[in-house]
């Protein structure tokens, strides 16, 4: 009779849970018995472990064996539990001291040759194993760099279980060959589009590893939609431009996760852990250290875009957004269902997915930039006669984002064609995204001073109560917005988003507190509704 345990993490939504495993040997018809409710996935590494094992050069016990993973109630997916498996079963069998094993987790997959295989999640199963005490660590080679990630743990690459049984055992170190190692499996680290070298997801996931050169300077004339752009990195604000093709929306777009704040350490782990459970970790950068950029297609589904799946849940695109962008181009375009089913996570910045096989929990705090056509044609505005929509169709057509989804939304601009002038003139370029940039960064430097002590961070995060309370605007600058209100024009909510783009644009502005002129903008930004305020930022004093 033998018995040996090591240690795995079983992943619920980005959070770990570190699962014991237990191998047992007794005399008996030889047999192989998996407990704990593990998924399909994992019931089949009892074929793959023993041929591993096998394959590996080591004697597979002819003997009853049954192994366990505790604790029971927690559901358990994957092949990352494999590596694990099959170093309970050695030290059972007493080819690895069993007192090596007690305090060491592991992760990987086992290939039938004996190789480890990378598997999603490295990231946040570490910080549960650190989390929970432990300080040794063992992972595929390819992933040990994102293990390494977590102080405190000393982490073993591998690149076969033979190798690491000789770690294990003291004996020589085998030479495997590495050609396989850093291969990604097109389902663990994204598609790679053909001749563009840009890895996108399923979900449409621009992963943050790649310089694109997107500058602000290459929007041609758009002074409204600019000033909303940067009013919104500033204060994290949501966006919804409105315009013609053609006229630059996508363009702005994919230039607003430049002008945000590159992430500091704890937001990047945040990250990278999502990014990671995914399998969207681009090869050789463990570390996702700028915003991430998603911009879904129009036909995604609920699960793509708020996160599902059978079984135990993935991240959607409003979870691989976290910390970054998520455009929605083409918006009343997506299903209504879909569209209502970012409200939740709009508002408490993480959304949480119940399924029969556990309830998971993802954060999702990020910037929303929705993009639309006036109509179905595109044509349509008030000094254009060249749409042909009739008046039905027009309103169908823009009634798709419910008023409950754009009351969420702070700033609301017409995105109007480029004029010819605008188009031909020499040297007119804009400012650049470094130059706005650094606006951005010193303004949300001021917000973050203002904030200090609390639980928030940017305009766009603080509670109405706090604002009315503790964060009031100058005496008679709000009287304007409380007029809308009165009218019917603006919500509470909307009232109190008022005041905190009127925050937002006071912080780009250098002032203490907002003014009548900062409110005015606030308003115009939010309600479309030309007032005659300038559309420019004052430079800070």
């Amino acid at each position: 009779m033998g018995f040996a345990r090591t240690c795995a993490v079983a992943l619920v939504g980005v959070e770990g849970v570190v699962v014991e495993v237990q191998a047992d040997l007794e005399p008996g018809v030889a047999a192989f018995t998996l407990v704990g409710l593990p998924d399909k996935s994992l019931t089949e590494s009892r074929d793959r472990v023993r041929a591993a094992v096998v394959n590996s050069g080591a004697d597979w016990p002819q003997k009853k064996l049954t192994v366990g993973l505790s604790p029971a109630s927690v559901p358990k997916a994957g092949s990352g539990f494999d590596v694990a498996v099959a170093c309970a079963v050695l030290g059972a069998a007493e080819r690895i001291d069993p007192r090596v094993l007690a305090d060491i987790v592991m992760i990987g997959e086992l290939g039938l040759d004996g190789r480890v295989r990378p598997v999603r999640g490295v990231l946040p199963a570490v910080l549960a194993a650190a989390d929970a005490g432990y300080e040794q660590v063992v992972v595929p080679e390819c992933a040990a760099a994102e293990a390494a990630l977590v102080p405190g743990v000393s982490v073993l690459g591998v690149r076969s279980l033979r190798q690491l049984i000789a770690a294990l055992t003291d004996e020589p170190m085998p030479e495997e060959d590495p050609d396989e190692q850093g291969r990604p499996d097109p389902l663990l680290a994204g598609l790679r589009v053909p001749g563009t070298g840009e890895a996108t997801g399923l979900c449409g996931t621009t992963l943050p590893d790649q310089d694109q050169g997107h500058d602000l300077a290459d929007v041609v004339g758009q002074l409204s939609a600019r000033t909303a752009m940067e009013v919104a990195a500033a204060g994290g604000h949501h966006v919804f431009l409105q315009g013609p093709p053609g006229a630059g929306k996508t363009m702005l777009a994919e230039r607003m996760p430049s002008l945000l704040p590159a992430l500091n350490r704890q937001e990047s782990l945040e990250v990278t852990a999502i990014h990671s459970v995914a399998g969207l970790l681009p090869p050789g950068k463990p570390m996702v250290d700028v915003p991430p950029y998603c911009a879904p297609h129009h036909s995604a589904t609920m699960q793509s875009l708020v996160g599902g799946g059978r079984g135990l849940a993935r991240p959607g695109a409003v979870s691989l957004s976290h910390r970054g962008v998520l455009f929605l181009d083409e918006a009343p375009e997506f299903s209504g269902f879909v569209l209502d089913a970012l409200r939740q996570p709009l508002e408490a910045g993480h959304v949480v997915i119940a399924r029969s096989a556990g309830v998971v929990r993802f954060p999702a705090k990020f910037l929303m930039v929705l993009a639309a056509n006036p109509c179905p044609c595109g044509r349509f505005s008030v000094t254009n006669d060249c749409c042909e929509c009739p008046p039905s169709a027009i309103r169908r057509y823009q009634s798709r984002l419910s008023g409950p989804l754009l009351d969420r939304v702070d700033l609301r601009v017409e995105v109007e064609p480029v004029t010819r002038s605008e188009l031909t003139a020499l040297g007119a370029r804009g400012e650049s995204t470094r130059t706005v940039a650094d606006r951005v960064r010193a303004a949300r430097d001021r917000a973050a001073g203002r904030l200090s002590g609390t639980p928030w961070h940017t305009n766009a995060e603080m509670p109405g109560r706090e604002l009315r309370s503790r964060w009031q605007a100058l005496p008679g600058a709000m009287d304007e917005a409380e007029r809308g209100l009165e009218r019917g024009l603006l919500t509470a909510r909307g009232l109190d988003r008022v005041l905190r783009v009127a925050w937002t644009v006071a912080d780009l502005s250098g002032h203490d507190r907002p003014d009548a002129g900062d409110v005015a903008l606030a308003l115009q930004l939010r309600t479309g509704v030309p007032r005659g305020v300038p559309m420019t930022i004052g430079s800070p004093t």
